[in-house]
């Protein structure tokens, strides 16, 4: 028989309520405390010893742009090198895809050769999908680039495409190459990791700042900050795949006397080719939400298009190009990863056949291409397509969209009231009136009690940097909106993957449904919010949960999945019934998983935070996008920071915890 004793807290739980009254208390009463001991640097970092690193940054990017030098060269030349390395192919593709050839400048320009027809780009992307898998997955992505032809986003599309063959190749390659140095050189990988952590969780707009600065406006900076923020999960992927090749397979290269460079290019690599083409798929992904997102410093194409339709308030407009952008993307993400999971069978070539017999995708390919190009001359459709023929289903979206506003908008605006008063603006008093001193500390106490000295010691140094900046009211109220709509993402999410990992037709229709939450890029979220709920921290929650819900949905269901089958077993043989099994087996089981998709539901609420600056938010992605219609480097670079910091200090803090805690059950050492 239990005591009451028996359902009191331990020292553990008596830690975290202690903690939690005392912040609620001094959040609630700081005011208070300052108007009662006239001490305002309570409440607010005292503006003399704020420190100068925004303008310190910004005098340090003037002289970089206007004065640095190497003795022969200027930085300058560098940037210029670097933007003549990158524009030489961009312009190349884009000339093949949509310009066509041309010598000449000006009106003085004459066109030498047309851009491949619409009808030869559909089939090189059907032959494509039929050698990646089969005729299923052809029809799918010669299907999406029909769909943009015919619905008039072609020239848009076609633009966002020359981005993309160009930034996924340098993003690819340049991580790969990196990976392979990471591998061999553990100090180096030791090096590279916080630097690939800046990178992923710094904003990404902050990274269009200083670009924008250095490279100027127009495609050339578009595709560097692609560039850069598309790489960082191809280096993870491939140090990965590479200490992931079975060591028989090294030995087997040791036994046929490889020297060091062909162990590496001719065994290990090639063995790691299917992880590779996932880093591959990460990348594509990446590059097609970060280029939609760098039409704001001139990429254009379809981010262009959505971007001035939200400016302009075209519902129509906005919904028609987002759904090109899916359409892109589903087709992109699908062709990648069908490369990646193709198995290549090698055989030896017939020599009683010949090139066009061994290679008759190529041939049907380079066919189309000479046919279109000769009969457009007296079918121009067949060249570029009809814009006569084009279908427009803008002005269905703006009626469908009025008609839900008029008939839905009491109901909307309930549940937006609802959440405002109840969950949203109290959790936004709790968190701007924390006093900095206390946010610090507790900060600090928090990493101590997860992970020891050295994570205290790095969780305190962080949130002070902060504070020190003057970012402080502008973080917490990054911390209220990201906690808000991870809390309701986890709420939706976990049952979801909870639900999705005990039934087969649930797993399949919850799959379906994240996969295309995943595949939409972060910038066509904004495209419906806006269009039902205007802007404001309303607006910038339901974005955020739809896009950071994924993780919280695959990590639940694969942590339910993880369980030991013997221990359900021995559940059941004890007389557990299946809710029972479920809630004191399975979910206790589990918990190391779920705070790992807790983390990355973080990770993904924080970068959507920042586009979510768009539609009216007041937290720091509003100051890196004021930063970015200012070009203020410093500005940008030190609120970029900032939400990094917040980032780092919620990942180390949560994978501490899952790690004491998988070690507690003895799930390792």
């Amino acid at each position: 028989m239990t005591g009451w004793r028996d359902h009191l807290p331990g020292r553990s739980g008596w830690f975290w309520l202690a903690l939690f009254a005392a912040t609620w208390l001094l959040s609630r009463y700081s005011w208070d405390l300052y108007k009662a001991f006239d001490a305002r640097w309570i409440v607010k970092f005292p503006s003399a010893y704020i420190l100068p690193v925004e303008a310190r940054i910004s005098a340090f990017m003037r002289w970089l742009v206007e004065d640095a030098g190497f003795g022969l060269f200027s930085f300058r030349d560098v940037t210029r090198f670097i933007s003549m390395l990158i524009e030489i192919p961009y312009d190349f593709m884009r000339d093949l895809l949509i310009d066509g050839f041309s010598t000449g400048l000006g009106n003085a320009a004459v066109q030498i050769a047309p851009p491949l027809s619409w009808i030869a780009i559909i089939v090189t992307l059907v032959a494509m999908g039929h050698y990646a898998r089969n005729w299923k997955l052809a029809a799918l992505v010669g299907g999406c680039f029909l769909y943009l032809a015919v619905f008039g986003q072609w020239d848009s599309a076609m633009v966002t495409l020359a981005s993309v063959l160009i930034a996924v190749p340098i993003g690819s390659v340049g991580g790969l190459l990196l990976g392979i140095l990471a591998y061999r050189s553990p100090l180096f990988e030791r090096l590279l990791r916080p630097l690939l952590d800046l990178m992923q969780t710094v904003p990404v707009f902050a990274y269009l700042v200083p670009i924008l600065f250095l490279f100027g406006f127009g495609p050339v900076a578009a595709l560097v900050a692609t560039i850069i923020y598309a790489m960082p999960p191809m280096v993870r992927v491939t140090i990965v795949a590479l200490h992931g090749v079975p060591n028989e397979t090294r030995d087997v290269g040791v036994m046929v006397g490889c020297t060091r460079r062909q162990m590496m290019w001719k065994v290990i690599v090639p063995s790691a080719a299917p992880t590779l083409m996932v880093g591959v798929n990460q990348v594509i992904m990446l590059t097609l939400n970060m280029v939609i997102i760098a039409s704001m410093i001139g990429a254009g194409g379809l981010g262009f298009d959505v971007l001035s339709a939200l400016r302009r308030l075209d519902i129509g407009g906005g919904i028609e190009a987002g759904l090109a952008i899916v359409v892109m993307a589903i087709a992109l993400d699908r062709l990648s990863q069908a490369f990646a999971s193709r198995n290549v069978a090698t055989r030896a070539p017939d020599p009683n056949r010949n090139l066009f017999q061994r290679h008759p995708w190529v041939a049907t390919v380079l066919l189309v291409a000479i046919c279109t190009y000769l009969l457009s001359q007296v079918a121009p459709a067949l060249q570029a397509y009809p814009e006569a023929a084009t279908l427009s289903t803008g002005a269905f979206w703006s009626d469908f969209m009025g008609y839900i506003n008029v008939h839905f908008f009491d109901v909307f605006e309930t549940i937006k009231t609802a959440l405002l008063s109840y969950l949203l603006l109290p959790v936004k008093r709790f968190f701007v009136g924390i006093p900095w001193p206390w946010g610090i500390m507790a900060m600090t106490l928090i990493g101590w009690r997860a992970g020891g000295l050295w994570l205290a010691a790095l969780s305190g140094i962080l949130t002070a940097l902060i504070a020190m900046v003057g970012l402080w009211d502008k973080a917490m109220i990054t911390v209220y909106l990201c906690g808000v709509s991870v809390l309701i993402a986890s709420a939706i999410g976990i049952p979801m993957g909870i639900m999705a990992a005990q039934n087969d037709t649930a797993n399949r229709v919850v799959g379906s449904f994240i996969d295309t939450l995943q595949t939409l890029p972060s910038f066509v979220y904004l495209i419906p919010v806006v269009m039902l709920f205007r802007v404001g921290d309303f607006s910038a929650m339901i974005a955020v949960v739809l896009y950071a819900m994924a993780p919280a949905v695959r990590y639940a269901a694969h942590g339910i999945r993880s369980v030991d089958p013997q221990l359900i077993e021995a559940g059941l043989v004890s007389g557990c019934t299946p809710r029972q099994v479920l809630w004191r087996i399975k979910l206790p089981m589990a918990i190391p998983e779920l705070l790992l998709g807790l983390n990355q539901t973080i990770m993904l609420a924080l970068s959507m935070l920042v586009i979510t600056a768009l539609v009216g938010t007041r937290d720091l992605g509003q100051e890196v996008y004021i930063a970015l219609t200012k070009a203020n480097s410093g500005q940008g670079i030190v609120a970029g920071l900032a939400v990094a910091f917040i980032a780092i200090v919620a990942d180390r803090i949560l994978s501490a915890t899952a790690s004491r805690m998988r070690r507690k059950m003895g799930l390792e050492q």
